[in-house]
């Protein structure tokens, strides 16, 4: 069965959605104003507190403060940390030392061999494979043949393509946001229909 990911909650109703679907994991978008879906840390903390204990909140950063990140997830506002700037190895080993115990995910640009060779050298537990910084865009799934290591799948996935992506390269996981939004905001039937897909792969 291959997890999936619901990424870029801002409202109580996005929580109630997800509550429904019940993926493996929700994301919250953190002090990254440049994004529409940014929320403040108060805000995920209150969205934080109307979700299903079996959903692993994620949080998504770009280039914050390591001791921010780590207060976040000490407090149980997060699960898990998604790194989606410059982080380095160097980061997230400050970043294990700030917050023991702590699950890091870190995203790449997959555009080329040198990017996928990044990938795999990663310190983070897991790394995800995206064409951007929430393009809605898909790369080309080729390079991802070559990982040596487990990966989350993003870029451009929608209910309906979750078929093609898993049987072509079997991630670990799938992330997905605009492709469960209609006009912007999240959609439970795309939701529903999502996690649906991705559990009968």
């Amino acid at each position: 069965m291959t997890r999936i990911k619901i990424c870029g909650l801002t409202r109580p109703e996005d929580v109630r959605y997800v509550n429904t679907a019940k993926p493996d994991w929700c994301g919250f978008i953190l002090n990254f104003p440049s994004s529409r879906r940014n929320v403040t840390p108060e805000q995920a903390r209150a969205l934080r507190a109307g979700l299903d204990p079996d959903i692993r909140p994620v949080g998504v950063f770009v280039d914050r403060p390591v001791e921010e990140v780590a207060a976040l997830l000490n407090s149980g506002v997060i699960s898990v940390a998604q790194l989606h700037g410059r982080e380095d190895n160097a980061y997230i080993s400050v970043l294990r030392t700030l917050a023991p115990g702590c699950v890091v995910w870190r995203a790449f640009q997959l555009r080329s061999q040198a990017d996928l060779a990044a990938a795999d050298a990663s310190g983070a537990d897991l790394v995800l494979l995206d064409n951007g910084r929430g393009t809605g865009q898909t790369f080309d799934w080729s390079l991802a043949g070559s990982v040596h290591r487990p990966f989350l799948l993003a870029g451009g996935l929608t209910p309906e393509s979750i078929p093609r992506a898993v049987a072509a390269l079997r991630p670990y996981g799938l992330d997905l946001s605009s492709g469960v939004e209609t006009d912007g905001v999240k959609d439970p039937a795309k939701i529903q229909a999502a996690v649906t897909a991705a559990r009968e792969e």
